[in-house]
């Protein structure tokens, strides 16, 4: 019996050794290590494989939400509607920038924001919505946009698990279909190690069809100075080295064929747990195409009286009886953003997103990784297949 990780990065370095060793060697050579050529061409082709005119790299996907909330002027006294079911980055970026997140529950088969909650939000300060594209699944774009137009809104795509998604939608009669970080205002995302596409460290970017926008966002990001020693606003220093740029070049021309390779992973995955009883499978929408960054199921719990405490310890079973067999899974997440201690103060309540705070006590993430093979999904499926038993 092997062990099965979560994630199995030194396995994908492998893959492109080669390449990777001459993009990183020829950095360290030129002696150029911050700007260039090579975040210059990586922003270009960046921006082309998303579908945008502009493509501004950062040093996190938690700046490039940062930085797309200031350059859209939100601020003091604005509030910004997004999940509570997401990693913190996602509201705190929306507290840094010192405007209130406001929470909207999820849909339980997606995980995605519940659009249908959205418009029973709004307020005279409401200046954006936030979606994430959570786990690889793209939000209904369309609905959300929708909503967005009546009500005068700002979107902001947090696509930092989602590179390579897309949703596709019927316009004049034509199907089209558009990445994630295209179809709103603007798109963040994040190229930390783990994300579909990942550099070997921190890095992010901002893309926009926008030009005053990307102009804003670059001279954020160079400490408010749009040249040099001249500083218009109070900036921050975000940048993406020419080392990641490198980096995220070479694995940018692989990124369509490792997505194909979740996409067949996930839906192995799909066909081996259909028959297991006491789980829920993640769903995608018609029109949406997930990249599968994480593979999250749902471990149900049995009757109870208090059910809560029960899928939580019933998950947690599950998981450590995994382990115990040599397959890793994950957690993503185990407590709702409006229930952190840092959020008490906007007075949400346990019960307030009951669908999140359920989740959260369920979701599992089993292993995945575009190498992942046959026999090693199967040994996850045994190992999940015998724990819940």
């Amino acid at each position: 019996m092997n062990n099965i990780p979560p994630i199995d990065l030194a396995l994908q370095y492998k893959t492109i050794e080669e390449e990777i060793n001459t993009a990183v060697l020829s950095i360290l050579a030129s002696g150029r290590y911050i700007g260039g050529n090579p975040v210059e061409n990586f922003e270009r082709q960046f921006a082309a494989y998303i579908g945008v005119s502009q493509a501004i790299s950062c040093n996190s996907g938690t700046d490039a939400l940062y930085l797309a909330l200031r350059a859209l002027g939100i601020g003091a006294g604005d509030e910004v509607i997004t999940t509570p079911f997401t990693f913190i980055a996602t509201a705190e970026a929306i507290s840094t920038v010192g405007a209130t997140p406001v929470f909207v529950d999820i849909d339980a088969q997606t995980f995605n924001l519940d659009i249908n909650q959205i418009p029973s939000v709004i307020t005279e300060k409401t200046k954006a919505i936030l979606p994430v594209h959570l786990f690889g699944q793209p939000v209904d774009m369309a609905r959300l946009m929708a909503v967005a137009q009546k009500h005068n809104l700002a979107v902001i795509e947090d696509c930092a698990q989602a590179t390579g998604a897309s949703w596709s939608e019927m316009l004049d009669g034509t199907l089209h279909d558009r990445k994630v970080g295209s179809i709103s205002h603007i798109g963040c995302f994040s190229f930390f190690p783990t994300k579909n596409l990942g550099a070997f460290g921190d890095g992010g970017a901002i893309t926009t069809g926008d030009r005053e926008i990307a102009a804003k966002v670059r001279m954020l990001k160079e400490h408010g100075s749009p040249s040099r020693y001249y500083h218009q606003e109070i900036g921050i220093n975000s940048r993406l080295d020419a080392l990641q740029a490198a980096i995220l070049q070479v694995k940018l021309g692989y990124l369509e064929t490792w997505n194909s390779q979740r996409s067949q992973v996930a839906a192995r995955y799909q066909n081996l747990l259909a028959p297991l009883p006491g789980i829920v499978l993640p769903q995608s929408l018609p029109g949406g195409k997930s990249v599968w960054n994480q593979y999250t199921i749902r471990i149900l719990a049995s009757e109870s009286k208090d059910k809560t405490s029960a899928s939580n310890s019933r998950r947690d079973q599950v998981r450590t009886q995994m382990q115990q067999q040599g397959v890793t899974s994950m957690i993503y997440y185990p407590i709702p953003l409006h229930l952190q201690p840092v959020y008490q103060s906007l007075g949400y309540q346990p019960g307030s997103f009951p669908v999140a705070e359920q989740v959260c006590h369920e979701v599992l993430s089993l292993p995945m990784f575009p190498e992942l093979t046959q026999e090693q999904q199967e040994q996850v499926v045994y190992a999940l297949k015998d724990a819940l038993a």
